[in-house]
């Protein structure tokens, strides 16, 4: 039986800690090893006891989160999970803390339905699993057949049918899409500074709490040649710009006549996601068949293998991002497994490549 992941818990409101424990405790594969309400508490705790994952704020008082992060970064890294609030303000520090060296980030729990509950309790306990599992805190001697398996829940059936071979396709236009969790932030921001300002649509599912994917998409946005925002419903795919799935909606490529566009709405976690990368290449698959490109990225578990598979058999060309470039190497490698990719390669090598298929 392998040892619990041991957690710390550094945030200046007791009722955060404690829920944060509760949710933790609840899943065996998981154990909190110290609670702290600032950084100072929790730095002097480090000097003893070294957790396998840490769980922080970004707004503390006595020391920031962010100033936090470096010192764990400097002296001895271990992987972090941001938990932060949805204010325009915590959004931004939250994506500043990825730029540091933190692996996910988590909204800060809250009390509401019984579904809300249960659903942040998946996004939660998996983040911590993924950060776990993440480059940095993965031990060399460690077998890669000990890596836990992430069941999936709902699959892209519950938000659109599977696609068929009376898709017709009515223009030539490539589009691109990506799906990315665990490490996709830098991932996708070095994929996106490659591409020229003519580049094809780009539509991304990465994996991110609500209210922070915007933020996300305006720090891509001032480093890109493209442009990058989220996503709104109805939005059209057009050349030269990316658009982001917000957190906690689904995102689905449509088409009218000639014209893609984006769907974005409600819908049940799927691959325990939402938004799911399954229901973009599913419908990718279905409306946009060999006229799209679909990339994998860096991530624990398995969502966008299927869809990935799905695109491959509508006559997409797709790609995966190499184990030696990811940070979790789940979902490229399970859509490898599944038969649906057709190249696997570094990080630096995707979008190039991508370039070259559209020419």
């Amino acid at each position: 039986m392998q040892k619990p992941i041991r957690v710390m818990i550094v945030d200046d409101s007791a009722v955060v800690r404690q829920t944060l424990k509760e949710v933790l405790e609840a899943d065996p594969a998981l154990e909190v090893m110290a609670v702290a309400s600032d950084p100072i508490f929790a730095l002097k705790r480090l000097e003893n006891e070294r957790p396998d994952v840490i769980i922080t704020d970004v707004e503390m008082p006595r020391m920031d989160g962010l100033s936090f992060l470096r010192t764990i970064m400097e002296r001895d890294p271990i992987p972090v999970v941001v938990c932060s609030s949805k204010t325009e303000e915590g959004s931004g520090n939250a994506i500043r803390a990825l730029e540091y060296g933190a692996v996910e980030i988590i909204q800060k729990p809250k009390l509401g339905t019984k579904q809300f509950l249960e659903e942040s309790k998946v996004r939660i306990c998996d983040s911590v699993k993924a950060a776990h599992l993440s480059r940095q805190g993965l031990s060399r001697s460690r077998p890669r057949s000990s890596l836990p398996e992430v069941a999936p829940k709902l699959t892209a059936d519950v938000m659109l049918p599977k696609p068929d071979s009376r898709v017709f396709v009515e223009t030539t236009e490539k589009i691109v899409v990506v799906g990315a969790s665990t490490g996709g932030t830098e991932a996708l921001r070095e994929f996106l500074e490659a591409f020229p300002e003519d580049a094809p649509g780009i539509v991304i599912v990465q994996h991110m709490p609500e209210h922070f994917t915007a933020a996300f998409a305006k720090r891509l946005d001032g480093l890109c040649r493209i442009s990058v925002k989220e996503a709104e419903d109805n939005d059209t795919v057009i050349r030269g710009r990316a658009l982001i799935a917000p957190g906690n909606r689904h995102t689905l490529l449509k088409r009218s006549g000639a014209r893609y566009y984006v769907e974005v709405k409600d819908g049940p976690l799927v691959c325990r996601h939402r938004p799911s990368v399954d229901v973009l290449f599913r419908s990718a698959a279905r409306y946009a068949s060999k006229n799209a490109i679909g990339v994998i990225m860096t991530g624990m578990g398995d969502d966008g293998a299927r869809g990935m598979k799905e695109m491959h058999d509508a006559g997409a060309f797709t790609f995966a991002q190499d184990e030696a470039s990811c940070v979790v190497f789940g979902m490229p490698n399970e859509a490898i497994k599944l038969g649906g990719v057709d190249m696997v390669m570094s990080l630096d090598e995707i979008a190039p490549a991508v370039q070259r298929r559209i020419l």
